[in-house]
């Protein structure tokens, strides 16, 4: 399990090797103020890892999507599922706390695809941050994608 400190901006998940394998360890303190979300968006990825750890590889996309909604929920993380976004068929994975776009993959890598499909999702939907995660046969990997419209837009506001 994970532990979380006192400071928004001062976490980083370090990787245990005691046993040669990399696996998801310790949080350490380290001041990083241009992480967009910490908290939330280490708490969401801290989920990701348990149901990689918990369930394995080798599922199908729709399994990972609800073991993650399950670990979303035994976090006590606020969420909504296929939100669709307007003039959109398709929908966005998850919506966190309604200021977080998390999109489940299932492959080995990630596709060109994947990532232009998650940066129109964050752009349509006109939130901060998204998280891409893939779950591969070696684990689950992930990718932060910082919408730069709305990081201008908050700026210009303070």
């Amino acid at each position: 399990m994970y532990e979380w400190g006192e400071s928004a901006n001062t976490y980083l998940i370090l990787m245990d090797s005691d046993d040669g394998v990399g696996k998801p360890g310790r949080i350490a303190n380290t001041r990083r103020s241009d992480i967009v979300l910490p908290d939330l968006s280490y708490r969401i990825v801290g989920c990701l890892f348990e149901v990689s750890n918990a369930i394995g590889t080798g599922h199908r996309e729709s399994v990972f999507q609800k073991a993650v909604a399950e670990a979303l929920k035994g976090c006590g993380i606020k969420f909504k599922e296929q939100v669709v976004i307007p003039l959109k068929f398709h929908g966005k994975d998850f919506l966190i706390d309604d200021a977080i776009v998390l999109e489940i993959k299932q492959g080995e890598r990630f596709k060109s695809t994947n990532l232009k499909q998650t940066l129109a999702y964050l752009k349509s939907s006109g939130k901060p941050l998204a998280i891409l995660a893939n779950f591969t046969l070696d684990g689950v990997v992930f990718k932060r994608l910082v919408n730069q419209d709305h990081l201008k837009t908050e700026k210009k506001s303070k």
